[in-house]
């Protein structure tokens, strides 16, 4: 077993490694615009995980997932020439939802936003319902609890 820190560093090169072996040596056309946006590495180094993102349509990205599988036995080549380590893991790309995620939470706080500025309207409009001061004062007990017959 390798410690944390040892996979953390790792994953960081297999990163940097990948992204440039997509750059350069990966000629598919299918390929769109992808990018590494972050590597995970197990601690025994045997697999390794990359999240990627893709700007385009759901076709475009279909088709990037396709040449990513298909160039995996390159990049995992180009991998082991780069890494010193006895093994080399095993790759799995997985799409990340960051990006999907984060414009979603947008969506939800300009919502909130929008609605926390009516609420602000509707209050500076409102009236109190039983006048400014709604509490009953020690002066106006003692004339209340009078008997009045």
């Amino acid at each position: 077993m390798a410690d944390a820190a040892r996979a953390a560093r790792l994953a960081d090169r297999i990163k940097v490694v990948v992204a440039q072996a997509l750059e350069r040596r990966v000629k598919d056309p299918r390929l769109g615009f992808v990018t590494i946006t972050d590597a995970r590495v197990t601690n025994d180094l045997q697999h390794a995980t990359l999240y990627y993102t893709v700007f385009g349509t759901a076709e475009e990205q279909e088709s990037t997932r396709a040449a990513l599988e298909s160039a995996k036995g390159v990049l995992r080549s180009e991998v082991s020439r780069n890494i010193t380590a006895r093994l080399t893991p095993t790759l799995t790309f997985v799409p990340d939802e960051i990006p999907v995620n984060a414009s979603h939470l947008e969506e939800v706080l300009r919502a909130a936003k929008e609605k926390d500025a009516e609420v602000a309207a509707q209050a500076a409009s409102a009236t109190w319902a039983a006048g400014e001061d709604p509490y009953r004062r020690p002066a106006e007990e003692d004339d209340e609890s009078s008997p009045s017959r």
